[in-house]
């Protein structure tokens, strides 16, 4: 497996892309109770945790937030198209990173179970949250009756 099946082209589940197709603003935005989040917060949290663990494959220091909430940044109205374009464009990036897979994440990362992090973990870890988080737009779609996306969806 290499990352871009693990990140983009995934065959456990829909690509990222895909479970993302054909939504509008406002089923993107609109948070359908008794949801926790929209599938627009659900994405602007993605897209700020693969940034993050992005530059921090890359050598930038940036430190963990001190807390979860700082980790859903706030959704602008109207935001969407640009916000799924960022987050589907940023999977190419972290790709990209996978030449320097067996690279330790330098510096450290300052959370102890991370510590060790290679940058091929990393990716991992990104790509098994964004698959958390794609479930949760999946049931969302589903709640709202927008499944499947206008692609098509898997039938098993």
């Amino acid at each position: 497996m290499n990352e871009r099946d693990l990140l983009i082209e995934t065959t456990p589940f829909m690509p990222p892309a895909g479970i993302l197709d054909g939504l509008a603003t406002g089923d993107a935005e609109r948070r359908p109770a008794p949801s926790a989040h929209s599938i627009a917060e659900l994405v602007a949290h993605m897209a700020f945790w693969q940034e993050w663990f992005g530059r921090r494959a890359q050598g930038e220091g940036e430190p963990m937030p001190s807390h979860a909430a700082e980790g859903w940044p706030a959704v602008a109205p109207g935001s969407w198209t640009a916000l799924r374009e960022r987050f589907v464009s940023h999977l190419e990036r972290l790709a990209a990173l996978g030449a320097d897979g067996g690279r330790a994440v330098a510096p450290p990362i300052e959370f102890p179970p991370l510590a060790r992090y290679t940058v091929a973990d990393a990716l991992v870890h990104v790509a098994m949250h964004n698959a958390h988080h794609l479930g949760q737009v999946v049931l969302l779609r589903q709640q709202m009756d927008l499944w499947p996306p206008p692609s098509g969806s898997y039938t098993w």
